[in-house]
Order: structure tokens, then sequence, then C-alpha cells
């Protein structure tokens, strides 16, 4: 297995693990899977237990130096590592225990390549840290964010740390957004690839401090490369502000953060 991944360089490495995360997420989907509580309503899977392992599998064998930080599995390798991959094997638990197929397998190296795999669509969307692409069947097509469909997906998952400054679903009511986009709920991180491929305008959270998000980070980092606008709802980075709000063009990012601004 080392030698398969010895030649990859930091991309390959991510879109590697990302799908072979993705494969063992498609492969256990369906069956009667073990639930991990983690309290509020969250959980997490088997799935996601054994997609992580594939994915850590993965890094070590490529990056055997490097440091891990995963959804399930928290801190692991040299506490002094230069260097930290982010892992969520799972993003859309609930999706995929309820049978919604709309799910990710993110993984980032922190500050540099990254991969979102989705593993019921076939495509794995990817970055180097500067160019980024979609890869299906074996072919690459470069990520081009449009605003065309006007569609923006909000992320109306509990908690709402921005409450009562900012709650996304006093967002969907405001005249302005009736007038100019069409609102959409996904709640997986799946919904940052779509901005960068242009499915989709833009995609609005209030998910709190975003720092050494295992959730987003991947997204984030693909998003980026492919030339979206990427800030917190207070317009800072998205790695010093809160919650996040990824467009894909200035224009659109501008009308969104006024309408957040207007509501706040």
């Amino acid at each position: 297995m080392i030698d398969s991944y010895a030649g990859l360089d930091d991309a390959g490495v991510a879109t590697a693990a990302a799908l072979a995360g993705a494969d063992v997420v498609r492969d256990l989907y369906g069956r009667r899977l073990a639930r991990i509580d983690k309290g509020g309503g969250d959980f997490a899977t088997t799935a996601d237990v054994e997609a992580e392992k594939t994915i850590l599998g993965v890094i070590r064998a490529a990056r055997p130096d490097d440091a891990v930080l995963g959804e399930e599995g928290g801190q692991q390798g040299a506490a002094g590592a230069a260097r930290q991959w982010l892992v969520d094997p799972l993003c859309g638990t609930l999706n995929y225990a309820a049978g919604t197929l709309v799910v990710a397998v993110n993984v980032a190296l922190r500050e540099g390549a990254a991969a979102v795999a989705d593993p019921f669509g076939g495509e794995v969307f990817c970055t180097d840290g500067e160019r980024a692409w979609m890869r299906h069947d074996g072919a690459d097509t470069p990520l081009v964010p449009t605003s065309a469909t006007r569609l923006v997906d909000v992320n109306l998952d509990p908690p709402f740390p921005g409450a009562p400054g900012f709650r996304a679903v006093e967002l969907l009511a405001h005249a302005d957004f009736v007038e100019r986009f069409r609102p959409r709920v996904v709640s997986s991180t799946l919904a940052l690839t779509w901005v960068a491929a242009g499915k989709r305008a833009a995609y609005v959270t209030d998910g709190g401090d975003l720092s050494a998000s295992v959730h987003f980070a991947a997204g984030i980092a693909v998003c980026r490369a492919a030339g979206c606008v990427v800030t917190g709802i207070d317009g800072a980075p998205a790695e010093a502000g809160r919650g996040l709000v990824v467009a894909a063009d200035s224009e659109t990012h501008d009308e969104l953060m006024s309408m957040i601004h207007s509501r706040s």
C-alpha cells in the first residue's frame, strides 16, 4: 500500500484518501449500522468510524510524518508535526442515516491541498492549493463558479451561535433575498463544492468559529482555489471570523453581506 501512494503529491494524497473514504461510505449504505451518541441530537455511525480509519490509512501510508485531526478519532500523530490533515469522514451523517444521499467526505491539508468526495455522485472536487478541478470517471474538469443559477444554499442546522445577532432563517425572509435568489437547504458541506462548480450562486451558514474545522476546511480550500469569495458572516476571513459566506462572485457576496448586516 505504501508504494501505491509514495509517488503522489499532496493533492493526489487528498484525492486518494477522500475516494477511499467514499468507497466505505457507499459500501456500508443501507446496512443496519451502530450509532455513537455525541449528545445534542448528534451522532456518528459505523460508517463514519470505518471511513475515517480508511482515510487515515492512506495518509499514514503516503505521509507517515504528518499529524491528523479527525472528526471521530481526534488528534493523532506526532504532536510537533509540521503538517496536519483535517478529516471529516462523513459530513451529513443524519442525511446518510435517513437515506438521503447528500453527504461528503472531506480531507484537507491545513493551508494546502484538499479534496471533497461525493460518494454517490461519483465526483471528487480537488485542489492543490492553487487550481481547483472536479474528477469524474477519470477525467478532470476545471471548476468555474458562476451565480447564474441564483440558487443559495443555507444551512439551518442548530446550534445557532450567531443568535440573536444573526439567524440564517431570517435571511430567507429578507425582501431583497426573495427578489434576487432562491433558497435551498442542504446540511452537508457538499454544498460548498456546488458553489465552486457553478451549481449554486452561494452558501451561507452560521457555523461559529471555523478555524481548524474538519467540516469546512476542504470545501473552503476548493472554493478559494476556484475563485469564489469566502468570508465569515462578519466579513472577516473565514478562519478568523464566524460563520461562512461563500459566493461565486463579489457581486453576489456583497448582496448577501448587505442583507445579513441589515438583519443583524
